[in-house]
C-alpha cells in the first residue's frame, strides 16, 4: 500500500468475510439506479453514484456494509444496487431476499471472464444453482490503487441444485 494516505473515498474490505460464503437475506433494502454502459464498459458510473449518495445522504440513512451490487442488464445498461439502512427518498427503493452464494476474486476486470467461469464451477461444487449473479466492485479505480487490491465479489442468488 502507498505511503499517500490523503485520498480514499472507499472503506477498507474485509474478503474473507465475503469470499466462499453463503448469505441469508430477509427483505435486504437497496437504493436502486441505471448506468449507461457500452459494451459492459460503465460510461456514467460516477454520476450516477454521485447522485445516489447524495440521495442516501439527505435521507440520512447509512450504507452498512458500502455493499453495491452490479447487475449488467445487458451491453448498454447495468443496474445498480447500494445497500442502505433505511427509505432513501426519491429514489427507487427496493428488498432482495433469497440465498446467497459469494466469492471474492483480485485483480484486473479483464479477468472477468476467468472468475464467472469459475464461479460457476464453485457453485457446483456447493451443489446450488445460479439464478441471478450481481458483481461487487468493491473499490473505485483510485483505491484499487490506493490499497493495492481491485477486489471484485461474485454474489450470486443461488437455489438447491
Amino acid at each position: 500500500m502507498s505511503e499517500n494516505k490523503e485520498f480514499k473515498c472507499c472503506p477498507e474490505f474485509t474478503p474473507e468475510i465475503w469470499n466462499e460464503k453463503f448469505h441469508k437475506w430477509k427483505n435486504k433494502r437497496f437504493v436502486k439506479d441505471k448506468v449507461l454502459t457500452f459494451f459492459y464498459i460503465p460510461l456514467n458510473f460516477g454520476s450516477v453514484m454521485t447522485r445516489l449518495f447524495n440521495k442516501i445522504k439527505k435521507s440520512n440513512v447509512d450504507t452498512p456494509e458500502y455493499l453495491c451490487l452490479s447487475d449488467h442488464t445487458s451491453k448498454w445498461s447495468m443496474d445498480i444496487y447500494v445497500a442502505v439502512d433505511g427509505n432513501v427518498e426519491k429514489a427507487e427503493n427496493v428488498v432482495i431476499s433469497g440465498d446467497f452464494l459469494s466469492k471474492v476474486y483480485d485483480g484486473p476486470y479483464g479477468d472477468t471472464a476467468k472468475w464467472m467461469k469459475d464461479f460457476e464451477n464453485y457453485a457446483k461444487g456447493k451443489n446450488v444453482k445460479i439464478k441471478k449473479i450481481y458483481m461487487w466492485y468493491v473499490y473505485c479505480p483510485n483505491c484499487a490503487k490506493e490499497y493495492g487490491h481491485n477486489y471484485c465479489t461474485v454474489i450470486a442468488e443461488v437455489l438447491p441444485a
